[in-house]
């Protein structure tokens, strides 16, 4: 086949050297030119050229010539496609003359006008890039009732169901709202004998739950538990957790979950900053009660080990006869806590679901199915445990809570209940893949098809790694406490471009902006806002966030490609300043985990009095590696600017991180006292 050969010229109004900063810089390929996902250096190199990864369609390796800087830069492809690539730039009055000369010898390309049309987008978007024009938003992906009910017929939350069983449904939504007492009411109706929770303790269905939580309302009733009360639950996973948390949907109260990885100081003061009424805790966490003034009750929600049978729900409840309960003339508010990475944890209250078509953006992406099993390991008092537990709502599925997380015991749950969803946070995709092979294969996780992962970025190669060794059933969430979601990346995205955040959902915009508040150029890292219907409705100190045109600003800063993929290069708060120049601790992050020596990376600003601040490495090896610091402070060198190299490298033996994962990096600087 004869080789295939685009020639462009063009001149744009830009100088060489500035244009150069991007044509000089294939890691920054993928913000520009569609079609190319992901782009990064590899370490060992052969002949004269730089060698670089990247992905196209399909994996290929080229080797990059300089021949004149700001002047001349040719690509030849190793591995991969066939091609060939010549950008030669000269300064003209205007500002440069560009001619691109691409050679295709396999013949397997897109066709030539595509392959046109592609280079002529990418120099028009480095130009609105250099010129500071703002990026054309996103058409908002506004869904129709018919796409949503599409969404929700594929999932099997709307069904054909019989005529009996659909009233009495809708009677019960009717009644209660998109409420947790709602939604389990009306499954009830539905299903009663269904399977609705299964801890290590017991099983119960949704009849069961229903009858139950109607019990425990009555229960509440008597510590003066109404409409508007607050009060605080401290649980790890468990199936009185979620009885707890609807039957306090069922009396209008206000409910906050308490991690529970708080000291229980810090709880106790939440309490009563709050004016808590009423404590719900595992008795593990008995010792708040000595932390609360006496006139806070505090009831226990799971027992000790050895055998104590002390007074716990479960005792009250069978203790109380029957009982009907009249909807409360206004929805409770669930409270969550903010991961206080970077902070104190702020209370953040929850809104309500407006209706079960709010489901419909995660089901857009996710393939979940009605009827079926989900294991939650991610802790329900995290904003993404408690996704799990409405949207387990919405499919009137069964829920697997083990209390604790063992990455072994969570095969054998799996196995056993034949679960097909797993809800995870990143630290626990690594211990799974962290069990030896022999141990994964003597699981039978054939009815695994969806692991969602969520609560923190996925690190360096580790969402690769897990769909190597458990198949592409991988999808994670990038969201927050205040905004609930805002992107989905699928095993696709996932393989595409290592680190991606994915794309917004239906019914979801994402915006970046610069420092001024206006939409930031396209390709350049900015500050994330989002929009969808379930932003939350502000913390419980009475303190918002920013919100421009409906969106919410995130805190986040990151940017989004040529292909419409997002980027989260960290909190802007996290944000470095080394001698005038802006790290995102996030990208050195990234870049070190693609050591094979590397496990874990963390990257923080400490201060310095020469340059302000400069960054510090902590990083975690693989079991039986050695690494030394000049190896890794080289490897930073060929791949980033000369001001994003850690000065200092410190190796340890693990990083601190909150109960859902998060690093905790004031915590780092504590202890090694910067």
């Amino acid at each position: 086949m004869e080789p295939e050969l685009v020639e462009i010229n063009v001149t744009v109004p830009h100088s060489p050297a500035k244009l150069w900063t991007i044509v000089g810089n294939p890691q920054l390929y993928p913000r520009f030119v569609r079609g190319i996902t992901f782009c990064e250096p590899v370490s060992e190199t052969a002949g004269r050229g730089a060698r670089y990864r990247y992905r196209a369609g399909g994996e290929g390796e080229a080797e990059i010539f300089v021949h004149r800087r700001d002047e001349h830069l040719a690509w030849s492809s190793v591995h991969g496609r066939q091609h060939r690539m010549s950008v030669v730039l000269r300064p003209v009055p205007e500002g440069s003359a560009v001619t691109v000369l691409l050679t295709v010898l396999d013949g397997r390309s897109p066709a030539v006008p595509k392959i046109r049309r592609r280079i002529l987008e990418a120099i028009e978007t480095m130009c609105d890039h250099l010129s500071g024009v703002p990026a054309a938003d996103p058409p908002p992906r506004r869904p129709s009732k018919r796409e949503l009910g599409r969404v929700l017929v594929r999932a099997g939350v709307l069904t054909p169901a019989q005529p009996t069983g659909t009233l009495k449904q809708l009677r019960s939504v009717g009644r209660w709202g998109s409420t947790l007492a709602g939604g389990y009411e009306s499954v009830a109706r539905r299903t009663p004998e269904a399977l609705a929770l299964c801890d290590e303790r017991s099983e119960r269905t949704f009849g069961e739950v229903d009858e139950r939580t109607t019990r425990l309302a009555a229960v509440l009733k008597r510590y003066d538990i109404t409409e508007g009360a607050r009060v605080l639950l401290m649980c790890r996973n468990h199936n009185a957790m979620v009885e707890t948390m609807i039957a306090c949907s069922k009396l209008g109260a206000d409910l906050t979950l308490m991690n529970t990885g708080l000291a229980l100081g810090q709880a106790a003061q939440f309490a009563i900053r709050h004016r808590s009424q009423l404590v719900l805790a595992d008795a593990e966490f008995a010792a708040l009660r000595g932390q609360l003034p006496p006139e806070v009750p505090q009831l226990w929600t799971w027992p000790p080990g050895g055998g104590w049978h002390g007074s716990t729900i479960e005792e009250l409840i069978d203790a109380e006869p029957p009982a009907r309960i009249a909807p409360p003339s206004r929805p409770g508010r669930l409270v969550v806590l903010t991961s206080g990475t970077s902070g104190p944890p702020k209370g953040a209250r929850r809104p309500t679901p407006h209706s079960v078509a709010d489901a419909a953006a995660v089901l857009s992406e996710i393939p979940l199915r009605a009827g079926e099993s989900i294991l939650v390991a991610a802790p329900l008092f995290h904003t993404w445990g408690l996704a799990a537990l409405q949207l387990g709502m919405a499919l009137r599925a069964g829920l697997v809570l083990p209390r604790r997380f063992d990455p072994e015991a969570t095969l054998a749950m799996i196995e056993r209940q034949q679960c097909t969803a797993l809800f995870a946070v990143p630290t626990m995709l690594r211990r799974l893949l962290d069990l030896p092979e022999k141990t994964r294969t003597r699981y039978d996780l054939s009815s695994l098809r969806v692991v969602a992962s969520s609560g923190a970025g996925l690190p360096g190669r580790l969402g690769e790694e897990f769909m190597d060794a458990f198949g592409d059933i991988l999808y994670n969430l990038y969201g927050s406490t205040e905004v609930s979601w805002a992107a989905i990346a699928g095993p696709r995205d996932l393989r595409a471009a290592r680190g991606t955040a994915g794309r917004p959902p239906i019914g979801t915009a994402i915006r970046v902006l610069d420092r001024t508040g206006a939409p930031a150029p396209p390709g350049a890292t900015g500050r994330l806002y989002v929009g969808n219907r379930l932003l939350f409705d502000g913390y419980t100190d009475g303190a918002q966030l920013d919100v421009r045109d409906g969106l919410m600003d995130t805190g986040d800063r990151g940017y989004v490609d040529a292909n419409g993929l997002l980027f989260v290069e960290g909190r802007e708060d996290e944000m470095i300043v080394s001698g005038g120049e802006n790290v995102a601790p996030a990208s050195v992050e990234e870049v070190l985990l693609t050591l094979p020596e590397v496990r874990e990376a963390a990257v923080v600003g400490v201060r310095d009095a020469k340059y302000g601040q400069r960054l510090a490495a902590y990083l975690v090896l693989v079991p039986g590696a050695r690494l030394d610091v000049d190896t890794v402070r080289s490897h930073v060198r060929e791949r980033l600017a000369r001001f994003a190299v850690p000065r200092d490298v410190v190796f340890v033996d693990d990083l601190p991180r909150n109960a859902t994962g998060k690093v905790v990096k004031q915590v780092l600087r504590r202890i090694y006292r910067w």
